[in-house]
């Protein structure tokens, strides 16, 4: 089959396109297979609001539902069970892009229980679970950026596993998660590990710092506010570019790349446009550079396909205009420090609420089952 233009051109320009959905529906109609051979996918994230989705679908679920009812599975391994197998088996759909990229692409993220954001021993220990269920090479364990996820990322991938981090939203935490990933590795050099075999991604969100920052910008005073709506997002993640490219041309990661070290690139999340006055490719076309990442979801990846204006590097030399518009949002009298807090704790509750759903509407599935 042959790869949509836009799709392709993106590839081409070295961002690596992640969908960001999954469900068995997706993987038994073929529609995953569909987007590898004509989309350009090389990759899938989940989330707890993913799978919170996918389950409400009992149908595509009832064989593994009954089968677990059956049994007298409690309803926490219950979700265990069917959310594992179905990164399992897309993991197995993305093989042999996996092997074709050397574990860079290929790879398929599945979140730790978001009610372990805040405990780095519980995240640890279920990263370990995770990993030791799916038994897949191109599996990525997705743990939030939480000032207590830190500790998680570097004694995770101390371990020798392969880890998304997710949530982060400001420049300064992003430091401190390359921070984390590289102190990981040191230890998993010491330790005698392979650390060629081990892979990260920095998920950095986009499209809700427009959101928060835009709120507001519409309360503001400032004479300027309205013409720096829809600018924050793809301003705050172009210095995030800028950031990784400091930090893996230190010293420190060059002593780290000679042992076979792989850098952690930065992928842009929350890439859906959720301002129709935006276009609705924003967050992608805008946010082209060598080695990133990009999860959409479908509609985002539809509306690239369709429309999608790929011109090249939009990044590299942005970083002085990037600075001046978070520099006049700051004058404008938004105070970034409380939007980047205020979106951590609204990421992190919104995953436990849909994790919550996800367990209420999975106990009733069982319960049904068993009558």
């Amino acid at each position: 089959m042959t790869q949509n233009k836009n799709t392709q051109a993106l590839s081409d320009a070295g961002v690596s396109i992640w969908l960001d959905d999954l469900s068995r529906n997706r993987l038994k109609s073929g529609n995953l297979q569909e987007l590898i051979a004509e989309k350009n996918v090389v990759g899938v994230t989940t989330n707890p609001s993913i799978f919170a989705a996918a389950l409400s679908d009992g149908a595509a679920y009832q064989d593994q539902v009954n089968e677990l009812a059956a049994k007298g599975t409690p309803l926490e391994e219950a979700v265990f069970e069917i959310t594992t197998q179905d990164v399992s088996n897309a993991a197995d759909v993305f093989t042999e892009v996996f092997e074709k990229t050397q574990g860079v692409d290929g790879r398929v993220s599945i979140e730790v229980d978001p009610r372990s954001a805040r405990d780095a021993k519980a995240t640890i220990e279920e990263a370990k679970r995770l990993t030791e269920k799916i038994r897949k090479d191109n599996v990525l364990i997705k743990i939030p950026a939480t000032v207590e996820g830190l500790e998680a990322i570097t004694e995770t991938i101390a371990a020798g596993i392969s880890v998304n981090v997710t949530l982060i939203f400001s420049l300064e935490r992003y430091r401190a998660v390359i921070n984390a990933y590289q102190l990981g590795l040191e230890k998993a050099l010491e330790a005698g590990k392979d650390i060629s075999r081990i892979h990260s991604v920095a998920s950095f969100f986009v499209s809700r710092v427009d959101t928060e920052i835009d709120k507001r910008l519409d309360a503001s005073q400032d004479a300027d506010a309205a013409k720096l709506k829809g600018k924050a997002g793809v301003a705050n993640a172009q210095l995030a570019y800028q950031v990784y490219e400091q930090a893996f041309a230190t010293e420190r990661w060059e002593l780290l790349a000679s042992k076979g070290a792989n850098p952690q690139r930065p992928l842009w999340a929350s890439t859906g446009v959720k301002d129709p006055s935006l276009p609705d490719t924003l967050y992608v076309t805008g946010l082209v550079a060598h080695n990133v990442v990009n999860t959409m979801p479908e509609k985002t990846l539809d509306a690239v396909a369709d429309h999608g204006k790929v011109t090249g590097d939009t990044i590299t030399g942005s970083y002085d205009e990037a600075n001046k518009v978070l520099d006049a949002v700051a004058a404008a009298g938004v105070d970034y420090n409380d939007v980047v807090a205020q979106l951590e704790k609204e990421g992190l509750e919104k995953f436990v609420a849909s994790w919550e759903d996800l367990l209420e509407n999975l106990q009733k599935e069982l319960d049904a089952a068993k009558k």
